[in-house]
């Protein structure tokens, strides 16, 4: 069985989310202090997770965050961040720069919901579907060949041709329910084959999220209400995932999340006066 895990961060507040204007990708904002401040809260809390891959979306605000996510990391400060034009936001054409409320008015005049409207030069949730789809698809097939390297090289140790401890186990902290995964107990069923974070984009996340739940069959958790599953992860927020699938199959993934859109993290920061 091939087997990886998956979490997926929004990325820190910039200027423009905390004053309501759409940034989507033709609006490059770094990240305010409040969006550092809450990157560096999110790597804390993601401190002790050992990622073997690394993707964000290729906006500074994104860049900026998985960067200051790793700087965190005990095990991954040496990782090489990869950088992929499928996981940016969601085009939104001739309302980018504008508030939010000019998009809702357009949407209004066209007699469309607002989330299911797309205004003249931007993407519609299809495309923006078809780009999450097809980077899924990529992080399937890299987890399926980091399954066949391994099960070469213990064809190599069986055929005597090499000495080998055995595939470590990347310490996962599933800080949803509290347990630990590590080689102490059930090993062979909690071994990963990769360990993949991914940071990205409130609008691309949610329609990522809706394709896992609605085409893949994604299990989620009891404790999640359906308004939580239709609403944008707040600024690094923290979503989990677990997938299997049996003999390589990628057309069956087994998807069960085990959080969505978590934000404890930044509980301390709230508090404060900024």
């Amino acid at each position: 069985m091939v087997r990886f895990a998956l979490t997926v961060v929004r990325h820190g507040e910039t200027r423009y989310n905390k004053d309501k204007i759409l940034q989507g990708q033709g609006v490059d904002e770094p990240l305010s202090a409040t969006g550092f401040r809450q990157a560096g809260a999110a790597g804390i809390f993601l401190s002790n997770v050992k990622f073997t891959h690394v993707f964000s979306s290729d906006l500074l605000r994104a860049k900026q965050t998985a960067s200051t996510i790793i700087e965190k990391n005990k095990f991954c400060k040496d990782i090489v961040i990869q950088y992929d034009a499928r996981l940016r936001e969601r085009k939104y054409g001739i309302a980018e720069g504008r508030p939010l409320n000019d998009l809702k008015a357009m949407a209004k005049a066209a007699g469309e919901q607002c989330p299911l409207f797309t205004p003249s030069g931007g993407e519609t949730l299809d495309e923006v579907r078809a780009r999450a789809k097809d980077f899924f698809e990529f992080l399937c097939q890299l987890s399926i060949e980091e399954y066949q390297k391994e099960q070469a090289v213990q064809d190599m140790v069986g055929n005597g041709l090499e000495t080998l401890e055995g595939r470590p186990v990347f310490p996962l902290r599933n800080h949803c329910s509290g347990i630990e995964l590590n080689s102490d107990t059930d090993r062979a069923g909690k071994m990963l084959n990769a360990n993949i974070l991914v940071v990205s984009h409130g609008a691309y996340m949610r329609n990522w999220f809706g394709y896992f739940v609605l085409d893949l069959k994604c299990t989620l958790p009891s404790t999640l209400k359906k308004s939580q599953l239709s609403s944008v992860s707040p600024n690094t927020g923290v979503s989990h995932f677990i997938i299997n699938f049996e003999n390589g199959d990628m057309n069956k993934p087994e998807i069960n999340c085990t959080c969505l859109n978590q934000n404890d993290h930044l509980a301390d920061m709230n508090t404060e006066k900024v």
